[in-house]
């Protein structure tokens, strides 16, 4: 399925034009007033790439040895290959594309297309999902995050859902891969 999501990301994206639907909903959410982004700022982080080792730290600390390598595992692995697929993307950020983007915070570099910090937050998230109790999972930031680059000007919202689905895939990967050892290990 995140394949499959990413896929038609990749294919609906373009390198020098924004649709229309996906213009409004960036100015839907660009366009909140800066009161926002102290909060947003602090939801943003958690897509950052050192939230997939700080992340790790609390599960390993917490006992959970095995969730802590899921969740460093997801979350680099996805960073490093959000890092891979805007290159070959080449997608600018929304400044570019679009006149009148509201920027907040330091300016965002490189590409847009995909969003790093929505595939971690995803990854992350993905991996620990399975191990919350009800409020933790409606707490969740996976969302959020996204909706932050977008409010930052850092990304549109296709940047925001093909990185969300790169993080599912590799997230995915990683847990194929740790069932596969754990039956190979009995």
């Amino acid at each position: 399925m995140g394949v499959a999501a990413l896929l038609v990301t990749v294919m609906a994206v373009r390198r020098d034009r924004v649709s229309a639907g996906e213009a409004m909903a960036f100015r839907a959410v660009n366009g909140l007033p800066d009161s926002v982004y102290p909060p947003a700022w602090a939801v943003m982080q958690l897509g950052a790439f050192g939230a997939a080792p700080a992340a790790a730290a609390v599960a390993w600390l917490a006992g959970d040895g095995v969730l802590a390598r899921q969740l460093l595992a997801g979350g680099t692995g996805t960073w490093a290959l959000a890092k891979l697929v805007k290159q070959l993307v080449r997608r600018p950020r929304p400044a570019v594309l679009l006149p009148g983007t509201r920027g907040r915070g330091r300016d965002a570099a490189g590409l847009g297309y995909l969003s790093g910090h929505a595939g971690v937050a995803a990854a992350l998230g993905a991996a620990a999902l399975p191990r919350l109790g009800p409020i933790g999972r409606a707490l969740t930031a996976i969302p959020a995050v996204g909706v932050t680059r977008v409010y930052v000007g850092a990304h549109l919202p296709l940047d925001i859902a093909g990185g969300a689905a790169l993080g599912f895939t590799v997230e995915a990967a990683v847990d194929l891969v740790k069932e596969r050892t754990r039956h190979a290990a009995q």
